[in-house]
């Protein structure tokens, strides 16, 4: 077993990293406390999935709770959650995560059940439910399979939705980022328990997970626990196929759909460097802050607080981090009757922040907004647990956040000028609109 340590801002103790031979990863990093975190990272999402079981990752996220040879049903949420434990799950494009958090004093019964929940779901016919026609109004059956379309359903009902799924869409040409991880009613309807377990068989492979346990503990007995409970049993899987990072648009998208809202919503969207390139992921951030992220921002201040007539009811900005390249966008809630105006409004914000420099106030407190929140999410084990498992999965590197102050006290407002050259062209950008039905 192959052992690397990582110095981890504000930790006391730096973070044991060991790769066991048939490729899993398991991570333990001291924090001083009462409470633990312990959590497993799965290298799969809708990355791995096409136009046949997309939303499957999602679907078994659900079903990996639904019971082992060993614990039926919801008794693994029941034993957790009597100690005091928070319990829970999530599924996004490049990875599927399971966590508990939990008094210190119960972490060894933790790992038994975690790593039994892990390795041996037994996704149960009754819990799934049988595959059936979307058509078929008789059908009342309220299993797992019919929560999950039903939370599709309630999901796709939603403006932001909308309005993300088309930008979202038109960002890629071929890469499967361009799918909606919650996946379609049709295919959740009739994926069958097979084609659930065989896509468990492959990804839910030891190269593909990484748990990680944070919290006050002996690293050499925890290590030791976690060995022995994730024996996957000589499991073996393929490896992930490698998707090529799609290239931006060289011109502007524009997508217009209509819905049954009374306001009108819009996204620009643009592709981003890989979230492994630790620099420009930073100055992604950065520029985050200062275009967007709060009421001192660029967008808010033009947009809302000067604007002598109200035309946006909310503008803001977000980062999103992906393996294979990052997103940021731009989205706004704005009058009906003021499609037009807002539109030029949000193009002009666009190219004046490639126009007009980021200046040294705006880049000072922006780092400081950083600083203070990367200090926090070293606070909680599950703060820390969740940063780890996103370095580990997403950039594959744990190494990068011995970096990430230095990198960030270091980036210029030249830096940035660059990344906003690079990245954020409006020719480079794809822009959803929303608007409510007319007539």
């Amino acid at each position: 077993m192959q052992k690397t340590t990582v110095k981890y801002p504000y930790l006391t103790r730096e973070v044991e990293i060991y790769e066991r031979e048939n490729g899993h990863k398991i991570v333990l990093a001291h924090k001083e406390g009462e409470l633990v975190n312990v959590s497993s990272w799965v290298k799969t999402g809708s990355i791995n999935e096409n136009d046949v079981n997309n939303g499957i990752s999602h679907f078994l996220e659900h079903l990996m709770f639904k019971g082992t040879h060993k614990h039926p049903a919801g008794e693994f949420d029941k034993i957790l959650e009597a100690k005091g434990g928070i319990v829970n799950a999530a599924t996004w494009k490049d990875y599927t995560f399971y966590y508990v958090t939990l008094p210190q004093t119960d972490l060894y019964e933790c790992i038994e059940l975690h790593a039994d929940m892990m390795l041996d779901p037994i996704l149960p016919e009754e819990e799934i439910g049988m595959p059936f026609d979307l058509d078929d109004t008789s059908v009342t059956d309220k299993r797992e399979r019919h929560v999950v379309i039903e939370e599709i359903r309630m999901r796709k009902d939603q403006p932001w939705t909308k309005v993300y799924n088309a930008c979202n869409f038109e960002l890629y040409k071929k890469h499967p980022y361009k799918r909606d991880v919650i996946g379609t009613p049709e295919i959740i309807s009739s994926v069958t328990r097979e084609q659930i377990m065989d896509y468990y068989k492959t990804f839910y492979s030891p190269k593909n997970i990484t748990t990680i346990i944070v919290g006050d503990f002996d690293h050499a007995d925890v290590l030791k626990k976690v060995e022995a409970e994730f024996d996957f049993k000589g499991r073996r899987g393929k490896c992930n196929p490698v998707n090529p990072q799609d290239t931006p648009t060289n011109e502007t998208i524009v997508i217009e759909n209509t819905a049954d809202v009374s306001t009108s919503y819009l996204m620009v969207g643009w592709l981003g460097p890989r979230a492994c390139d630790l620099k420009a992921a930073i100055c992604f951030d950065l520029i985050n802050i200062i275009f967007g992220r709060s009421t001192s921002s660029r967008l808010y201040q033009n947009l809302i607080e000067k604007q002598p007539e109200p035309i946006f009811n909310m503008i803001s900005t977000e980062h999103y981090q992906f393996k294979d390249g990052d997103n940021f966008f731009i989205q706004a809630n704005f009058k009906p009757e003021k499609k037009e105006t807002s539109l030029e409004l949000v193009k002009k914000e666009i190219n004046e922040l490639a126009q007009l420099p980021v200046t040294d106030e705006e880049l000072e407190k922006a780092k400081k907004k950083m600083l203070s929140g990367f200090a926090y999410s070293a606070e909680t084990v599950s703060e820390i647990g969740e940063n780890i498992g996103y370095y580990m999965t997403v950039c594959e590197n744990l190494k990068l956040i011995e970096e990430y102050l230095n990198d960030l006290n270091s980036i210029t407002a030249q830096d940035l000028k660059e990344t906003i050259h690079q990245y954020l062209s409006l020719n480079n950008s794809v822009i959803s609109v929303l608007e409510p039905y007319q007539g």
